[in-house]
Protein backbone atom coordinates (compact mmCIF):
# COMPACT_ATOMS: atom_id res chain seq x y z
CA UNK A 1 0.00 0.00 0.00
CA UNK A 2 1.39 3.59 -0.51
CA UNK A 3 1.80 6.08 1.83
CA UNK A 4 -0.43 8.43 -0.43
CA UNK A 5 -3.15 5.68 0.08
CA UNK A 6 -2.59 5.14 3.56
CA UNK A 7 -2.77 9.09 4.09
CA UNK A 8 -5.88 9.33 2.49
CA UNK A 9 -8.35 7.37 5.22
CA UNK A 10 -6.58 9.18 7.89
CA UNK A 11 -7.29 12.57 6.28
CA UNK A 12 -10.85 12.20 5.93
CA UNK A 13 -11.38 10.49 9.37
CA UNK A 14 -9.93 14.12 10.84
CA UNK A 15 -12.31 16.05 8.84
CA UNK A 16 -15.23 14.20 9.76
CA UNK A 17 -14.08 14.10 13.51
CA UNK A 18 -13.97 18.22 12.73
CA UNK A 19 -17.08 18.82 11.03
CA UNK A 20 -18.49 16.02 14.27
CA UNK A 21 -17.53 18.73 16.82
CA UNK A 22 -17.67 21.84 15.13
CA UNK A 23 -21.47 21.61 14.52
CA UNK A 24 -22.60 20.84 17.82
CA UNK A 25 -20.13 23.94 18.76
CA UNK A 26 -21.19 26.24 16.63
CA UNK A 27 -24.85 25.61 17.69
CA UNK A 28 -24.10 26.15 21.03
CA UNK A 29 -22.52 29.45 20.18
CA UNK A 30 -24.82 30.76 18.45
CA UNK A 31 -27.82 29.70 21.10
CA UNK A 32 -25.49 31.42 23.76
CA UNK A 33 -24.99 34.19 21.71
CA UNK A 34 -29.31 34.72 20.75
CA UNK A 35 -30.74 32.95 23.63
CA UNK A 36 -28.42 34.16 26.74
CA UNK A 37 -29.17 38.04 26.52
CA UNK A 38 -32.80 37.13 25.52
CA UNK A 39 -33.95 35.29 28.97
CA UNK A 40 -31.79 37.88 31.27
CA UNK A 41 -33.67 40.59 29.63
CA UNK A 42 -34.51 43.21 32.57
CA UNK A 43 -34.15 47.31 33.01
CA UNK A 44 -30.16 47.53 34.80
CA UNK A 45 -29.60 51.29 35.09
CA UNK A 46 -32.15 52.51 32.90
CA UNK A 47 -32.45 55.86 32.84
CA UNK A 48 -35.99 57.08 33.74
CA UNK A 49 -36.34 60.60 35.16
CA UNK A 50 -38.90 61.72 38.30
CA UNK A 51 -39.86 65.28 37.71
CA UNK A 52 -42.09 67.46 40.51
CA UNK A 53 -41.01 68.94 43.94
CA UNK A 54 -38.65 67.41 45.88
CA UNK A 55 -40.27 66.90 48.49
CA UNK A 56 -43.27 65.09 46.52
CA UNK A 57 -40.73 62.96 44.84
CA UNK A 58 -39.19 61.68 47.60
CA UNK A 59 -41.53 58.62 48.04
CA UNK A 60 -41.41 57.99 44.06
CA UNK A 61 -37.82 57.72 44.26
CA UNK A 62 -37.79 55.57 47.24
CA UNK A 63 -40.15 53.39 45.59
CA UNK A 64 -38.09 53.27 42.43
CA UNK A 65 -34.66 52.69 44.51
CA UNK A 66 -37.08 48.81 45.76
CA UNK A 67 -36.21 47.69 42.33
CA UNK A 68 -32.14 47.42 42.92
CA UNK A 69 -29.79 48.28 40.23
CA UNK A 70 -33.13 48.38 37.82
CA UNK A 71 -33.39 52.44 37.18
CA UNK A 72 -30.72 55.37 36.70
CA UNK A 73 -32.74 57.94 38.20
CA UNK A 74 -32.55 61.72 36.59
CA UNK A 75 -34.25 64.24 38.58
CA UNK A 76 -36.46 67.16 36.91
CA UNK A 77 -38.32 70.21 38.11
CA UNK A 78 -41.15 69.77 36.30
CA UNK A 79 -43.26 68.30 33.44
CA UNK A 80 -41.63 70.28 30.57
CA UNK A 81 -37.98 69.10 31.57
CA UNK A 82 -39.02 65.39 31.62
CA UNK A 83 -40.61 65.59 28.26
CA UNK A 84 -37.30 67.49 26.60
CA UNK A 85 -35.17 64.84 28.14
CA UNK A 86 -37.44 61.91 26.99
CA UNK A 87 -37.40 63.45 23.23
CA UNK A 88 -33.24 64.04 23.44
CA UNK A 89 -32.99 60.36 24.24
CA UNK A 90 -31.84 61.31 28.08
CA UNK A 91 -34.24 58.93 29.62
CA UNK A 92 -36.50 56.77 28.37
CA UNK A 93 -39.75 57.88 30.67
CA UNK A 94 -40.15 59.86 33.71
CA UNK A 95 -42.46 60.05 36.74
CA UNK A 96 -44.47 63.43 37.38
CA UNK A 97 -45.47 64.38 40.59
CA UNK A 98 -48.58 66.34 39.76
CA UNK A 99 -51.50 68.19 41.88
CA UNK A 100 -54.09 65.54 40.68
CA UNK A 101 -51.64 62.84 41.09
CA UNK A 102 -48.88 61.06 39.12
CA UNK A 103 -48.24 60.92 35.56
CA UNK A 104 -46.07 58.39 33.76
CA UNK A 105 -44.50 60.06 30.64
CA UNK A 106 -43.59 56.94 28.14
CA UNK A 107 -41.55 56.80 24.47
CA UNK A 108 -42.61 53.69 22.81
CA UNK A 109 -40.47 54.72 19.52
CA UNK A 110 -37.36 54.63 21.91
CA UNK A 111 -38.52 50.92 23.14
CA UNK A 112 -42.23 49.30 23.01
CA UNK A 113 -40.69 46.79 25.59
CA UNK A 114 -39.61 49.63 27.83
CA UNK A 115 -42.49 51.65 27.71
CA UNK A 116 -44.58 48.17 28.82
CA UNK A 117 -41.96 47.55 31.41
CA UNK A 118 -42.40 51.55 32.66
CA UNK A 119 -46.13 51.29 32.82
CA UNK A 120 -46.48 47.52 34.67
CA UNK A 121 -43.38 48.99 37.67
CA UNK A 122 -45.40 51.95 37.90
CA UNK A 123 -48.72 50.36 38.42
CA UNK A 124 -47.93 48.08 40.75
CA UNK A 125 -46.67 51.09 42.88
CA UNK A 126 -49.47 53.03 42.33
CA UNK A 127 -51.96 49.86 43.19
CA UNK A 128 -50.26 49.77 46.76
CA UNK A 129 -50.80 53.53 47.59
CA UNK A 130 -53.94 52.79 46.13
CA UNK A 131 -53.59 56.14 43.59
CA UNK A 132 -54.16 56.14 39.39
CA UNK A 133 -51.64 56.74 37.57
CA UNK A 134 -52.32 58.40 33.79
CA UNK A 135 -50.00 57.61 31.22
CA UNK A 136 -48.41 59.77 28.34
CA UNK A 137 -46.90 58.80 25.24
CA UNK A 138 -44.14 61.63 24.70
CA UNK A 139 -43.24 60.00 21.59
CA UNK A 140 -45.33 56.81 19.91
CA UNK A 141 -44.20 54.48 18.04
CA UNK A 142 -46.14 54.42 14.26
CA UNK A 143 -49.09 52.85 14.24
CA UNK A 144 -48.18 50.47 11.18
CA UNK A 145 -45.35 49.01 14.07
CA UNK A 146 -46.29 49.74 17.20
CA UNK A 147 -44.19 47.21 18.47
CA UNK A 148 -41.04 47.54 16.74
CA UNK A 149 -41.44 44.11 15.32
CA UNK A 150 -40.16 46.18 11.44
CA UNK A 151 -37.25 47.64 12.84
CA UNK A 152 -35.91 45.00 15.08
CA UNK A 153 -36.32 42.48 11.60
CA UNK A 154 -34.49 44.99 9.58
CA UNK A 155 -31.02 44.47 11.87
CA UNK A 156 -30.35 40.63 9.94
CA UNK A 157 -30.90 41.70 6.54
CA UNK A 158 -28.79 44.90 6.40
CA UNK A 159 -26.04 42.91 8.36
CA UNK A 160 -26.51 40.25 5.46
CA UNK A 161 -26.49 42.83 2.68
CA UNK A 162 -23.03 43.76 4.17
CA UNK A 163 -21.57 41.04 4.08
CA UNK A 164 -22.49 39.73 1.08
CA UNK A 165 -21.83 42.83 -0.41
CA UNK A 166 -18.32 42.49 0.86
CA UNK A 167 -17.45 38.85 -0.27
CA UNK A 168 -18.79 39.97 -3.69
CA UNK A 169 -15.97 42.39 -3.99
CA UNK A 170 -13.27 40.28 -2.24
CA UNK A 171 -14.01 37.13 -4.72
CA UNK A 172 -14.16 38.89 -7.81
CA UNK A 173 -11.03 40.19 -7.64
CA UNK A 174 -12.26 44.20 -6.84
CA UNK A 175 -8.97 46.37 -5.42
CA UNK A 176 -8.40 49.65 -4.31
CA UNK A 177 -10.37 52.52 -5.83
CA UNK A 178 -12.73 50.09 -7.54
CA UNK A 179 -13.36 48.02 -4.38
CA UNK A 180 -13.97 51.54 -2.35
CA UNK A 181 -16.31 52.75 -5.08
CA UNK A 182 -17.76 49.43 -5.45
CA UNK A 183 -18.58 48.94 -2.04
CA UNK A 184 -19.91 52.47 -1.33
CA UNK A 185 -22.12 52.22 -4.24
CA UNK A 186 -23.91 49.11 -3.31
CA UNK A 187 -24.11 50.28 0.42
CA UNK A 188 -25.93 53.68 -0.92
CA UNK A 189 -28.26 51.34 -3.13
CA UNK A 190 -29.52 49.45 -0.06
CA UNK A 191 -29.85 52.49 1.60
CA UNK A 192 -32.22 54.01 -1.28
CA UNK A 193 -34.58 50.22 -1.41
CA UNK A 194 -34.67 50.03 2.47
CA UNK A 195 -36.02 53.36 2.98
CA UNK A 196 -38.22 53.08 -0.04
CA UNK A 197 -39.53 49.95 1.66
CA UNK A 198 -39.87 50.83 5.45
CA UNK A 199 -40.97 54.11 5.03
CA UNK A 200 -42.76 54.90 1.69
CA UNK A 201 -43.94 51.42 1.40
CA UNK A 202 -44.72 50.10 5.07
CA UNK A 203 -44.84 53.82 6.65
CA UNK A 204 -42.35 51.95 10.05
CA UNK A 205 -40.28 54.85 10.07
CA UNK A 206 -41.49 58.57 10.42
CA UNK A 207 -38.46 60.88 10.10
CA UNK A 208 -36.44 62.51 7.23
CA UNK A 209 -36.23 60.46 4.28
CA UNK A 210 -32.93 61.30 2.91
CA UNK A 211 -31.98 60.97 6.67
CA UNK A 212 -32.69 57.15 7.08
CA UNK A 213 -31.60 56.42 3.95
CA UNK A 214 -28.64 57.44 5.01
CA UNK A 215 -28.29 55.15 7.95
CA UNK A 216 -29.52 52.09 6.01
CA UNK A 217 -26.63 52.96 3.99
CA UNK A 218 -24.00 53.75 6.41
CA UNK A 219 -25.18 50.61 8.43
CA UNK A 220 -24.71 48.48 5.31
CA UNK A 221 -21.22 49.99 4.36
CA UNK A 222 -19.59 49.95 7.86
CA UNK A 223 -19.96 45.81 7.58
CA UNK A 224 -19.25 45.61 3.47
CA UNK A 225 -16.05 47.84 4.28
CA UNK A 226 -15.24 45.57 7.59
CA UNK A 227 -15.55 42.40 5.51
CA UNK A 228 -13.82 43.61 2.03
CA UNK A 229 -11.26 45.02 4.24
CA UNK A 230 -10.03 42.19 6.70
CA UNK A 231 -9.83 39.95 3.55
CA UNK A 232 -8.12 42.24 1.68
CA UNK A 233 -5.08 42.20 4.45
CA UNK A 234 -5.74 38.56 5.98
CA UNK A 235 -7.20 37.02 2.81
CA UNK A 236 -10.36 34.92 2.65
CA UNK A 237 -10.62 34.41 6.70
CA UNK A 238 -11.44 37.77 6.96
CA UNK A 239 -15.03 37.47 5.40
CA UNK A 240 -15.53 34.94 8.36
CA UNK A 241 -14.18 36.76 11.02
CA UNK A 242 -16.05 39.67 10.26
CA UNK A 243 -19.26 37.56 9.33
CA UNK A 244 -19.37 35.93 12.84
CA UNK A 245 -18.74 39.02 14.74
CA UNK A 246 -21.57 41.01 13.03
CA UNK A 247 -24.05 37.46 12.91
CA UNK A 248 -22.70 36.13 16.39
CA UNK A 249 -22.74 39.00 18.39
CA UNK A 250 -23.76 42.18 16.80
CA UNK A 251 -26.81 41.22 16.23
CA UNK A 252 -27.93 39.48 19.63
CA UNK A 253 -26.46 42.07 21.24
CA UNK A 254 -28.03 45.18 19.40
CA UNK A 255 -30.72 46.21 21.90
CA UNK A 256 -33.07 46.49 19.00
CA UNK A 257 -35.70 43.95 20.29
CA UNK A 258 -35.48 45.90 23.50
CA UNK A 259 -33.02 48.42 24.73
CA UNK A 260 -29.23 48.51 25.20
CA UNK A 261 -29.93 48.49 29.32
CA UNK A 262 -31.89 45.62 29.03
CA UNK A 263 -29.49 43.32 28.06
CA UNK A 264 -26.66 41.70 30.35
CA UNK A 265 -23.14 43.56 30.88
CA UNK A 266 -21.39 44.11 29.35
CA UNK A 267 -23.57 42.56 26.84
CA UNK A 268 -25.59 46.03 26.04
CA UNK A 269 -22.44 47.94 25.77
CA UNK A 270 -20.54 46.12 23.15
CA UNK A 271 -23.33 45.85 21.16
CA UNK A 272 -23.42 49.81 20.91
CA UNK A 273 -19.52 49.27 19.64
CA UNK A 274 -20.91 46.87 16.59
CA UNK A 275 -22.64 48.02 13.54
CA UNK A 276 -25.63 46.73 13.79
CA UNK A 277 -26.64 47.77 17.49
CA UNK A 278 -25.27 51.78 16.35
CA UNK A 279 -27.36 51.22 13.46
CA UNK A 280 -30.29 50.42 15.24
CA UNK A 281 -29.80 53.42 17.83
CA UNK A 282 -28.95 55.44 14.76
CA UNK A 283 -31.77 54.71 12.97
CA UNK A 284 -34.47 55.19 16.14
CA UNK A 285 -32.73 58.55 16.50
CA UNK A 286 -33.63 59.76 12.99
CA UNK A 287 -36.80 58.25 12.06
CA UNK A 288 -38.52 59.22 15.68
CA UNK A 289 -36.69 61.98 17.81
CA UNK A 290 -35.24 64.36 15.08
CA UNK A 291 -31.87 63.17 15.54
CA UNK A 292 -31.21 63.62 18.89
CA UNK A 293 -28.41 61.32 20.79
CA UNK A 294 -27.26 60.56 17.08
CA UNK A 295 -23.71 61.42 17.37
CA UNK A 296 -22.30 58.58 18.96
CA UNK A 297 -23.81 55.70 17.03
CA UNK A 298 -23.11 58.19 13.53
CA UNK A 299 -19.24 58.22 14.61
CA UNK A 300 -19.50 54.30 15.43
CA UNK A 301 -20.35 53.33 11.66
CA UNK A 302 -18.68 55.70 10.38
CA UNK A 303 -14.94 54.31 11.85
CA UNK A 304 -15.99 50.91 11.06
CA UNK A 305 -16.50 52.23 7.23
CA UNK A 306 -13.50 54.42 7.29
CA UNK A 307 -10.96 51.69 8.71
CA UNK A 308 -12.69 49.23 6.62
CA UNK A 309 -12.11 50.94 3.31
CA UNK A 310 -8.55 52.44 4.22
CA UNK A 311 -7.61 48.64 4.78
CA UNK A 312 -9.09 47.94 1.43
CA UNK A 313 -6.75 50.32 0.44
CA UNK A 314 -3.92 49.14 2.13
CA UNK A 315 -4.34 45.51 1.21
CA UNK A 316 -4.11 46.38 -2.46
CA UNK A 317 -1.24 48.72 -1.80
CA UNK A 318 0.44 45.67 0.15
CA UNK A 319 -0.12 43.23 -2.29
CA UNK A 320 0.62 45.80 -5.50
CA UNK A 321 4.35 46.30 -3.79
CA UNK A 322 4.98 42.49 -3.46
CA UNK A 323 3.93 42.12 -6.99
CA UNK A 324 6.43 44.61 -7.93
CA UNK A 325 9.35 42.79 -5.30
CA UNK A 326 8.71 39.54 -7.14
CA UNK A 327 12.11 38.47 -9.45
CA UNK A 328 11.67 38.83 -12.93
CA UNK A 329 12.03 35.10 -14.54
CA UNK A 330 14.47 34.85 -17.06
CA UNK A 331 13.27 35.07 -20.62
CA UNK A 332 13.00 32.42 -22.93
CA UNK A 333 15.59 32.81 -25.65
CA UNK A 334 13.94 32.10 -29.19
CA UNK A 335 15.88 31.23 -31.77
CA UNK A 336 15.95 33.35 -34.64
CA UNK A 337 15.84 33.16 -38.83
Amino acid sequence: MSTASATAPRTHTRRLVAVVVLVPLLAALALWAFAWPAARTAPRDLPLGVAGPTTATAQVEKQLAQHKGAFEIHRYADEAAARNAIEDRTVYGAVVVTAQGPELLTASAASPVVAQLLQQAVAQQSASTGTEVTTVDVVAAPAEDPRGAALNASVLPLALAGIIAGGVVTFIGLRGIRAVLALVGAAALVGLVAVTIAHSWLGVLTGDWWAEAGTFGLSTLAVAAAVAGLAALAGPAGIGVVSFVVMFLGNPFSGAASAPSMLPEPVGTIGQWLPPGAGTTLLRSVSFFDGAAATGPALTLTWWAALGLGAVLLGSALKGRARAAEPVGARELTPVG
